[in-house]
């Protein structure tokens, strides 16, 4: 393998009859509920080792883990759904019998965490997205002409656009960031890792969190940099505040999408503050 692999140790269960994932269980409880995280689309759980770091496992239990599909857990050649994506996080939990957690995801992790926190309201006690895909008006036109064209033809190309879009210019770690990324998609590329990044990304850009926002009822933060801007995502996520009852919003200056790589400290912070209070 020639991406870099996470330093906590790495665990596999089988989950939903035969789904293979992997996972990381690390840190000790503290008295709140373990934190589960989930990552962006078409990533993995390395996208969130300097968070790990900067939430302290030392004092938390922290799990994170390869969303179906995704990171080098098992990638069926099947029809994805942010549903299927639900019930694998569920499925884990019962597997590590975690009744109740605080969920946290960035990107696509985020939308759904919210998404899970309406699902299962009893399961989760508070609730952190940033950059939360969803966070937007469907689109309904460009993403169909989309679909209506080979997949395969269009898979690296619209990776590459995507890519340009997570980290502001001058990060001074942006083209080592999307090195590791993209030697990773080499590794793992497959029917249906493909089909996983056209399902979801299919998925979240003809649908919207706003119908549904207003019947999230735990405490949620809401995380943006203000140099997203994608898609609409800053003005999305301000109507997410609006619309959650329960909801802050924290902006990141001078951060783009991928908050867990850009500003994991400052991030972690805010979580641990939320979290705590």
């Amino acid at each position: 393998m020639s991406a870099p692999r996470t330093s906590h140790p790495e665990k596999f269960t089988t989950v939903l009859g035969d789904l293979r994932l992997r996972y990381i269980d690390v840190g000790k409880p503290n008295g709140e509920p373990p934190l589960l995280m989930l990552h962006g689309l078409a990533s993995r759980i390395e996208e969130y080792d300097a968070l790990v770091t900067a939430l302290s496992p030392t004092h938390r239990r922290i799990v994170v883990f390869d969303l179906p599909g995704n990171g080098y857990s098992d990638k069926p050649n099947r029809r994805y759904s942010l549903t299927y994506m639900e019930d694998a996080a569920l499925a884990l939990l019962d597997h590590l019998k975690i009744d109740r957690a605080n969920l946290a995801g960035g990107s696509l992790g985020g939308n759904l965490t919210l998404r899970l926190g309406l699902r299962a309201p009893e399961r989760f006690a508070k609730l952190v997205a940033w950059a939360p895909a969803g966070a937007w008006h469907p689109h309904r036109i460009w993403p169909r002409v989309l679909r209506l064209l080979p997949t395969k033809l269009l898979f690296w190309p619209l990776l590459r656009v995507q890519s340009r879009f997570w980290y502001r210019r001058d990060w001074p770690g942006r083209e080592e960031a999307l090195a590791r990324a993209f030697d990773f998609y080499r590794e793992v590329y497959c029917d249906g890792f493909v089909r996983m990044y056209d399902d979801l990304g299919f998925e979240q850009v003809t649908t919207s969190l706003f119908p549904v926002a207003h019947r999230i009822t735990q405490p949620t933060l809401l995380g943006w940099g203000d140099q997203d801007h994608g898609l609409g995502m800053g003005v999305g996520v301000k109507r997410l505040e609006k619309l959650i009852p329960r909801a802050k919003l924290v902006v990141f200056d001078g951060a783009r999408h991928s908050l867990a790589n850009e500003v994991p400290g400052p991030l972690g912070q805010q979580i641990d503050a939320f979290l705590a209070t």
